[in-house]
């Protein structure tokens, strides 16, 4: 990966053009992107490297715009979610049958949330995962149940939230207070070249062009499907538990599973270990037929 990619000069104007120069690398088609990531696992061709990197850089954009709200240079934001993507690009193994942006994405958040921790003099205490959780989910939380104002939340609000997020109410006191010195995205900027209005005005434009919302589609409808087809592996108390711990947005403890069934808190957690290790096994032979079928539709295609 020795080539450059485009750089994010510093102000607003700069974004502006980044964010217009990385609209014309061209997405890859599931057949380009596989052919791409086996030249450069089996041969180290960096050439096919820098075309995966480039080709995914406004997903980076897009998910680094949603941590625009931490009051750090959205520039410093997008060249750390970079930094992960061309570490998802090299340990990304095709074969098992997902596509790369399903695979960066994860690689992507990481490191934008560890620059964020590391930035942030105010959350240097995060560094537990409950901390971590309530750091990036409080705002979104607060949205949920109406919390609106700028001020201290309401003991019903603090309650509710700590249940919500399976944290502390003192925690939640906490990391409010310290998350209510953000920059509001209403904020004028300073006139620059011209420029000027609110924050958001700088903001990417998030509606994905027809060929993105396709491709996510067809990616989305992929995953749903395999894992469906997993679960069928699954008999009825393990499918409950795995569902109502693994992927339920807000997961049940082990005691109000262990009460539903009438078992002891360690027998749900070694049937939710098992099952998970049976959905997994299950995923896995599944990718590993798609990528056998990808490979055989390659070897139909005419020669060059």
């Amino acid at each position: 990966m020795a080539q450059t990619l485009p750089s994010i000069v510093s102000g607003e104007g700069g974004l502006a053009r980044y964010l217009e120069e990385i609209r014309r690398f061209p997405m890859l088609q599931p057949e380009e992107e596989y052919m791409l990531a086996k030249r450069y696992r089996e041969h180290g061709d960096t050439e096919a490297a820098h075309k995966l990197v480039t080709s995914h850089l406004r997903l980076v954009a897009k998910i680094a715009m949603g941590y625009r709200g931490y009051g750090l240079p959205i520039g410093e934001i997008i060249s750390e979610g970079n930094v992960g993507l061309m570490q998802a690009v090299k340990k990304f193994e095709p074969e098992r049958g997902f596509r790369l942006a399903t695979y960066a994405m994860w690689w992507i958040r990481a490191a934008i949330q560890e620059y964020i921790l590391r930035s942030w003099s105010l959350v240097k205490m995060g560094t537990t995962a409950n901390q971590k959780r309530l750091f990036f989910n409080l705002r979104k939380t607060k949205s949920k149940i109406q919390a609106l104002g700028e001020g201290d939340l309401t003991p019903d609000q603090v309650k509710e939230i700590a249940d919500r997020l399976h944290v502390s109410e003192e925690e939640v006191i906490s990391m409010n207070r310290r998350l209510s010195g953000d920059a509001s995205l209403n904020a004028p900027i300073r006139a620059s070249e011209g420029d000027s209005g609110e924050w958001q005005d700088w903001l990417v434009d998030e509606h994905e062009n027809q060929e993105e919302m396709l491709i996510e589609q067809d990616e989305l409808e992929q995953r749903r499907q395999m894992l469906d087809e997993a679960l069928e592996v699954l008999n009825d108390r393990e499918r409950r538990i795995f569902e109502a711990r693994r992927l339920s947005e807000e997961p049940m403890t082990l005691e109000e599973l262990s009460s539903e069934f009438d078992i002891s808190r360690e027998r749900v957690r070694q049937i939710e270990v098992r099952a998970f290790e049976k959905v997994q096994e299950a995923i896995k032979a599944s990718a590993k037929k798609q990528a056998e079928k990808l490979a055989a539709q390659r070897e139909a295609l005419p020669a060059a």
